[in-house]
Parts: structure tokens; sequence; C-alpha cells
């Protein structure tokens, strides 16, 4: 099983609100997307995201369409920043140690 735990650092509190229209969207996607956990946390420009998946094709699958992808086509327009890391897990794991494994993530900088 395979854990993607996200950091999204908006460009302002006002951006919140496109992010929760595009977090919506995803929800949705998610209820068909086969993952088998997912957890959110945020307060400010500070939002983190982890969803725990079967196995890469399904992770790739959700990842690569729908509203996921629309939402990361329009990243840039409310983000400063993203990290992103992919782990191998059979849970999710907690907050602390999601951000410690965020230190060695993917990170893409607008």
């Amino acid at each position: 099983m395979l854990a993607t735990i996200t950091y999204i650092k908006l460009k302002s509190y006002f951006a919140f609100f496109p992010l929760s229209m595009y977090a919506m969207r995803i929800l949705k996607q998610m209820k068909s997307s086969g993952h088998l956990d997912f957890k959110k946390s945020g307060v400010g420009v500070h939002h983190y995201t982890m969803s725990l998946w079967p196995d890469t094709e399904t992770m790739h699958s959700f990842a690569r369409s729908g509203a996921h992808l629309e939402a990361m086509r329009n990243s840039k327009k409310i983000a400063t920043e993203i990290r992103t890391i992919t782990i191998t897990a059979d849970t999710l794991p907690d907050w602390t140690t999601a951000r410690q494994h965020l230190q060695n993530g993917k990170v893409i900088k607008f």
C-alpha cells in the first residue's frame, strides 16, 4: 500500500475559498477512486492531506484525472508552494510523522 502526503501553502487567506471549491470536487471524485483512507488538516495558508492507496495504478488513475487533475493544473493560481511525497505504508501516519516525511518530498514553488 502507498500513502501520499501533500502540503500546500496558499498565496493568501483569500485563496482558501478556491481551495475549498477544488477540495469539494476532489472529495467527490475520491468516493469512487479506490482509496483506502484519507485525512486533511490545515489552517490559514497551510494545508495538508494524506491518502492511502492499494497500489500505484489506482493512485495514478485518481491523481491524473478529473477534479484532481483540474486542481493541479490551476494550483499556481492559489499556491506559492506544494510539497508531496508517496511512501510505502499500511496505514496513514500521524501528522507529526507526515510532516517529517514531507522534508524529503518533491517541492514545487510558484
